[in-house]
């Protein structure tokens, strides 16, 4: 199983009123393990970063000033996301920042929902733990991920963050002991399993001795003989 975990950071906050992508990172997962490769790429937006963005991910209009436009990279980045299961804390924001980037290039790219699936880890961490703050932050505190670097918001930062809050978010009996007394639906725990490692050996099964099994009944005999015929186990 592939998965590419994604982030953008972006000259505002709505698409709708023009604003762009101004970097894009992603590292990729594969059967649950990092494999080294990422995708990292500043961009120029044509248009001002503002105030209040720069204030969250340092990116200033100078810096951006000589990086190609989304056109020139476009290609490549579909490609290295092509065909993956995209991992995306607050997964509308970005899929509709890159969707429309998408829509400038012309209708034959498509959206990314034509060549990806996508999970969003901001509804999975809500589901999981109702009633708990949900930032990339929180969870990183939440499930001991070292996030020291992180001064400003960075794509590609902020990406290896998630990848490893996704992966202990997901990883089983881990995620289940973080949250004691708290009982995971049946959906939850599908999830879960269906994210354990495949390539793991198979369990060793050790089966009892005759002499095991006769000390066992010799014991049941006790039982049932105390409780005048009410051991449960020979009902």
């Amino acid at each position: 199983m592939r998965q590419i975990v994604l982030d953008t950071e972006t000259t505002g906050l709505e698409p709708r009123e023009g604003h762009r992508i101004i970097e894009i990172g992603c590292v990729e997962l594969l059967d649950r393990k990092l494999t080294g490769k990422h995708y990292h790429q500043y961009i120029h937006p044509d248009r001002i970063v503002e105030a209040e963005a720069i204030d969250i991910h340092g990116i200033t209009n100078e810096f951006l000033a000589d990086k190609p436009r989304f056109t020139e990279i476009a290609g490549e980045f579909v490609d290295f996301i092509k065909g993956a299961e995209l991992v995306i804390h607050n997964a509308a924001f970005d899929v509709g920042f890159i969707n429309s980037e998408l829509a400038k290039l012309g209708a034959a790219w498509g959206r990314v929902e034509d060549f990806c699936t996508v999970l969003d880890t901001l509804a999975l961490a809500r589901k999981m733990h109702p009633g708990s703050r949900a930032t990339l932050d929180a969870l990183a505190k939440r499930y001991d991920v070292d996030n020291s670097a992180r001064t400003f918001h960075g794509a590609l930062l902020d990406a290896e963050i998630l990848a490893d809050v996704y992966l202990a978010m997901t990883g089983g009996q881990r995620a289940l002991l973080l949250d004691v007394g708290e009982i995971p639906s049946s959906d939850e725990e599908g999830q879960r399993s269906a994210r354990l490692p495949t390539n793991r050996p198979p369990l060793r099964v050790v089966r009892p001795s005759q002499d095991e099994l006769d000390a066992h009944e010799a014991y049941l005999d006790q039982i049932d003989k105390a409780s005048n015929g009410g051991c449960l186990w020979r009902k």
